[in-house]
């Protein structure tokens, strides 16, 4: 039986539900959207990530016996909800950003119609699955640009709790990084693995020697060699030595980077070890990796600054009802006035527009009745997710990660180079509501 996701919420989803499904206000069609406040601080775009992990989650939204037992024995909401939750099966329609699609503040990424009841208590789990992956993928996407081409391989598992590493594995690759260390994301999500030793395996042995020999032996001469354990130098003498000038790699994970990958490059010339390659792993983030760009590094492992999104580990994003129909079958645009937080009502189409040559310039977002499409130019952005509860399946797995991995990198070749930017600046695009 598969695991029920259906209690990955908070309590008030289902105590709305519950004063609703009194009220019989419950089954009003309804419009919600996701959309983000702003991005975080300094930074010009985001990355969408999570849309595949989500669509298997809503699947698996099922009350089973246990999650009705838990909900009674608790007193969460009255019998009568509890035997609606039973037959609970998302019957909407859902329309949303492709997954590895660029995002602004304001424009809405994701659209969901249904009922109230169907709808309302899906919004914890949306935004707890996007919020992470894609603080997480608009982080490595920028840790990306800055490697310049070089490899980047995701080591972040023992930084996160298990479910979030496996997650942050995902949503790096879609951004971009070409490995994980993490295998449970190679499994269920085909991300590529990678991972050779740590220092326990050189202090294991009786000397550093011993160590690479045995590794070595393991793994073959082409394998990646730790050597910062003790000396690095004479690590280095040690490690061409024992595999040969065919030795694939050595790693770096300690020290005044600059300075040591030079002399470290230097020395593997030295010693006839010419294509032996140079990866480094001390700490990493964005600008660590431009600060090395001229340096012979040839590529990156990044665990801590890319699992929690380099500081930013949520992308302010939140979900809102945006229109209703009311008691007489009329749509009704709905939307809050809070200080600092107000909402923009009515049902939403985001497009992007280019300019003659294929570059952004703006996001806008017109306003429109259900069904309408607006008269733009611009490139569509939503597409269909789910349809009348049926999930469009070629966004899940494998092959959805790879196709939204490969969405990424289309959609960002689209922004203007000042996106890339490393500094401080405003979002890239500005978000008009026409």
């Amino acid at each position: 039986m598969t695991e029920s996701s259906a209690l990955l919420t908070d309590r008030y989803e289902l105590t709305m539900l519950d004063a609703a499904l009194l009220r019989g206000t419950h089954d009003r069609e309804c419009v919600f959207e996701a959309f983000t406040r702003h991005l975080p601080a300094g930074r010009r775009y985001g990355i969408l990530a999570g849309t595949g992990r989500l669509l298997e989650l809503i699947e698996q939204f099922r009350f089973g016996d246990a999650e009705l037992e838990y909900l009674r024995d608790n007193r969460v909401v009255r019998q009568e909800t509890l035997d609606w939750l039973a037959d609970y099966r998302f019957s909407g329609t859902i329309r949303g950003y492709r997954e590895g699609e660029v995002f602004f503040p304001g424009s809405p990424f994701l659209i969901v119609d249904a009922p109230f009841a169907e709808g309302v208590i899906l919004e914890t789990l949306i935004l707890s699955v996007f919020n992470y992956d894609s603080a997480v993928a608009s982080a490595a996407a920028r840790m990306v640009t800055a490697a310049a081409g070089r490899p980047l391989a995701e080591m972040g598992s023992r930084r996160a709790n298990e479910h979030s590493a496996v997650a942050a594995a995902r949503a790096a690759y879609v951004a971009g990084f070409g490995a994980t260390s993490n295998l449970e994301a190679g499994r269920t999500w085909g991300v590529p693995t990678m991972g050779t030793a740590a220092h326990a395996f050189t202090l294991l042995h009786d000397d550093e020697e011993d160590a690479f020999r045995a590794q070595v032996a393991a793994l073959g001469p082409g394998t990646t060699l730790l050597v910062d354990t003790f000396d690095v130098e004479r690590a280095i003498e040690t490690a061409v030595r024992v595999a040969g000038p065919e030795l694939g790699a050595i790693r770096l994970d300690s020290g005044d980077l600059p300075k040591l990958v030079r002399r470290v490059r230097e020395q593997l010339d030295r010693l006839g070890a010419t294509k032996t390659r140079i990866t480094v792993t001390n700490d990493l983030d964005e600008f660590t990796i431009a600060a090395l760009s001229s340096s012979p590094v040839d590529s990156y492992g990044v665990g801590t600054s890319v699992v929690t999104g380099s500081g930013s580990p949520a992308s302010g994003m939140v979900y809102k009802l945006v229109a209703h129909r009311d008691d007489a079958g009329d749509w009704v645009a709905v939307a809050k006035k809070s200080d600092g937080k107000p909402s923009i009502g009515g049902r939403k189409h985001p497009v992007r527009r280019l300019d003659a040559s294929g570059h952004a310039v703006a996001e806008v977002v017109h306003i429109v009745e259900a069904g309408d499409t607006p008269d733009d130019t611009g490139r569509d952005l939503l597409v269909p997710l789910i349809t009348e509860g049926e999930l469009h399946r070629e966004h899940l797995g494998p092959a959805g990660t790879l196709r939204a991995r490969e969405h990424r990198e289309a959609a960002m070749r689209e922004l203007p180079d000042q996106a890339f930017r490393l500094g401080r600046g405003d979002p890239v695009l500005p978000t008009i509501f026409a």
